[in-house]
């Protein structure tokens, strides 16, 4: 499969440090260079620039640096009305293009130690510097900058922080951490140096045009078209992203998706594939989904944000590959779901 993903170099920017804690014992991955003499693992210690599983005792604080870089795509636009509705935690209109939500990249946590000298941990959670003049006049703003940030530290490090914070008057808990992350360049707005268009999926052709060349090889099969004939002037049917979640029972993952609408009819003409880190399933003219869990973090999150699935997608990401070989999948019309079991 070609790489629709770039590499960019985050230099991040520190803007403000919150500081809160664990509230519950857990144990998670740290970068080995910040492993400290006398650590205890989960696992034997791999080599430096691996990431090491650590216990984290409840209580212990956790320092989360907010910072800026202009390598990470900005917001899209959005009214104040889309705004608010993100900022409150409302449910986003899943057929709007324009629902608004903002990206941002989570570092790995690093260890390093508070005033008192006692273990700590440090995150880095780094935005574009567009909204930094609106963070930093609008308390309501800022407020939910930093849930965002915890929201995303909880699904990706499998830690549960105390929303009972307090702002140190520091800029950042040690210098964040210049790193390379790999992101989609369609995420980035025209004129961005990073950003370049989406292939053309569908090419529009004029009339008594051919859309699709002859074949010169006549035992060769012409590809099937997934979309059928129209009338003209009919418009083309609204496929959607569905909704999804997901849990796990003693064996298998399960992952839900919500499909109003399906029909028996559906099922035949229906296509459901399963990778080690990628589901695509393939409803005509209802719904079409793509779970890729190689996916960067900002991309599934713009991705499954106007569909209210992106915390899944960034914690599913989190968790083994799906066992394809034993994976199988019940179609509940009746319900509205599909639950695929791997």
């Amino acid at each position: 499969m070609v790489s629709t993903q770039t590499a960019v170099t985050l230099e991040p920017v520190p803007a403000f440090c919150v500081k809160s804690k664990a509230l519950q014992d857990t144990s998670i991955r740290i970068t080995a260079s910040s492993a400290s003499p006398g650590d205890t693992y989960d696992l034997d210690p791999p080599s430096t620039n691996a990431l090491l599983p650590i216990h984290v005792p409840k209580g212990l604080k956790v320092f989360v640096n907010v910072a800026w870089d202009a390598n990470i795509p900005p917001p899209p636009e959005g009214s104040e009305e889309e705004i608010s509705k993100a900022m409150q935690g409302q449910d986003v209109d899943e057929l709007s293009p324009n629902a608004w939500y903002v990206p941002l990249s989570v570092s790995d946590a690093r260890q390093d130690r508070d005033k008192a000298g006692q273990p700590s941990l440090v995150f880095d959670c780094v935005f574009n510097p567009t909204i930094k003049s609106r963070t930093l006049k609008d308390p309501e703003f800022k407020t939910f900058i930093i849930e965002l940030s915890f929201q995303r530290i909880e699904a990706q490090a499998s830690i549960v922080l105390s929303r009972q914070i307090s702002t140190p008057n520091i800029a950042s808990k040690g210098k964040p951490q210049r790193r390379t992350i790999h992101i989609s360049p369609t995420l980035y707005p025209p004129g961005h140096a990073n950003h370049r268009s989406a292939p053309v999926l569908i090419e529009e052709v004029a009339p008594g045009q051919e859309a699709v060349p002859k074949i010169k090889n006549k035992s060769a099969k012409a590809p099937k078209g997934i979309l059928k004939e129209t009338s003209p002037g009919s418009s083309a049917p609204l496929i959607r992203t569905p909704s999804w979640a997901w849990n796990k029972n003693e064996t298998k993952i399960c992952v839900i998706v919500t499909v109003p609408g399906l029909t028996h009819a559906h099922i035949h003409s229906s296509t459901l594939d399963l990778e080690p880190r990628r589901i695509i399933l393939h409803i005509p003219a209802l719904y079409e989904l793509d779970i890729n869990l190689d996916t960067a973090d900002a991309e599934l999150t713009a991705i499954f944000s106007k569909c209210g699935s992106s915390d899944s997608a960034l914690t599913l990401k989190r968790m083994r590959d799906l066992d394809v070989d034993g994976a199988n999948a019940e179609w509940r019309v009746a319900e509205e779901t599909i639950v695929i079991y791997a």
